[in-house]
């Protein structure tokens, strides 16, 4: 029983400075993007060695992906809380526009990463498995927002779960560059965009 206790201890420890590592390589992957990022440089800007950080993760590709799963763990329920709450169709199109636009402004450089490592996978074959289930994570929580916001309307979603996704993707996606570029009012924008699209989304 001792033994087991011990390597469970082990292993507990062990995924525990696997995720403090993660957090600390997410700022500097968010500041330099996938391309110029090593795992030297991961180190240098950290409190961890090279030697530990490879310790850790045998190559970049584990421990961006590691990154972006951890991070894409939390971004994948933000919007539950809202959907719960939400008493009427107005409410909930309010609520999660506000959110949206929130996110965008508070969280761009891990948005930026994102997008740059779903393009990425389009060459790199490693990456491709793990941002295909990170990005249909994100399809369903669309579609969870998009059926409740259905419902409370006492109407249908009008066009399926993937293509719901991709018009929102897209328009957040086109947010996040104004706002990377400088443009004030992208936030703004995007929460009044969100609006204008969920009443076309249902029928």
């Amino acid at each position: 029983m001792a033994t087991t206790t011990a390597r469970r201890t082990r292993e507990e420890r062990y995924d525990e400075r696997r995720t403090q590592l993660a957090e600390s390589a997410l700022t500097t992957l968010g500041e330099l993007g996938y391309a110029r990022t090593s795992l030297r440089e991961i180190a240098q800007n950290s409190e961890f060695t090279h030697g530990v950080v490879h310790y850790y993760f045998a190559s970049k590709i584990e421990l961006i992906t590691f990154c972006v799963r951890h991070y894409k763990a939390q971004c994948v329920t933000r919007y539950d809380a809202i959907v719960a709450e939400a008493a009427t169709a107005d409410d909930l199109r309010a609520s999660f526009a506000a959110k949206l636009a929130e996110t965008l402004l508070a969280e761009s450089a891990m948005h930026r990463l994102w997008y740059d490592l779903r393009t990425q996978s389009m060459f790199e074959a490693d990456l491709r498995a793990d941002v295909v289930d990170i990005d249909r994570a994100l399809e369903q929580m669309i579609w969870r927002v998009l059926s409740r916001y259905a419902e409370l309307a006492g109407c249908s979603p009008s066009l399926d779960s993937a293509t719901a996704y991709a018009l929102l993707d897209g328009l957040f996606e086109k947010a996040l560059l104004a706002h990377l570029t400088g443009a004030a009012e992208a936030g703004e924008q995007l929460r009044q965009r969100a609006e204008q699209l969920l009443p076309m989304l249902i029928g």
